[in-house]
């Protein structure tokens, strides 16, 4: 990919490919979500290719990152060592519903869930509940919370906010850029800064 289109999106001089970029957060979104994760020790799953790793890194203690994915995994080692990050990060491949894939490296203070998502066509519709991401958010969710009360987990914008309705009190975080919903994050535990609905705009 082109080197600058990675530096504009990200911030620096990271390896990217078309998936991991695509699927990456946005650098003036990353640093705003990260702001909340100033734990000694945070997981993180779906490492991809560890741009928001690298933001989390800067302000935990420590970041725990699960990837299934080890050619994602390796892009994410590279860019967090151009970062200077790589001895705040421990990597873990595996799934991060595998309730054994954590020994030894529990207990957590919080943690930061970006499932992996993707459009598959024009009549795509986003779910939360019988979730479409990969791992499935709804089961990603209920396996952290059994971890920690403080969990951040980010969606694809157009999930019908009605299925968070029975989750434990939130805040529904909406992410902007350009004027486009981007992404939502809800927050639980102590990241909540309020319960409902919030937003955070770039122009």
């Amino acid at each position: 990919m082109d080197p600058e289109v990675i530096r504009g999106k990200f911030g620096g001089d990271f390896v990217a490919t078309e998936r991991t970029f695509k699927m990456g957060i946005d650098r003036r979104f990353t640093r705003q979500i990260a702001s909340r994760f100033s734990y000694p020790k945070v997981l993180e799953t779906c490492t991809g290719g560890g741009f928001s790793t690298i933001a989390l890194a800067e302000v935990a203690g420590h970041v725990i990152s699960v990837e299934i994915d080890r050619l994602h995994q390796d892009q994410a080692i590279k860019n967090v060592e151009r970062a200077g990050l790589l001895p705040k990060v421990t990597f873990v491949l595996g799934d991060s519903l595998d309730e054994g894939l954590l020994r030894g490296h529990l207990p957590i203070d919080s943690a930061f869930l970006d499932p992996d998502w993707a459009d598959t066509g024009p009549d795509h519709v986003y779910r939360f509940r019988r979730s479409n991401t990969e791992p499935p958010a709804d089961l990603l969710l209920e396996r952290c919370l059994s971890l920690t009360s403080n969990v951040g987990l980010i969606l694809p914008p157009g999930v019908d906010s009605r299925e968070y309705s029975d989750l434990p009190p939130h805040e529904r975080h909406e992410l902007f850029l350009e004027g486009r919903h981007e992404l939502t994050c809800l927050y639980f535990g102590e990241l909540a800064r309020s319960i409902g609905k919030t937003e955070f705009r770039v122009e």
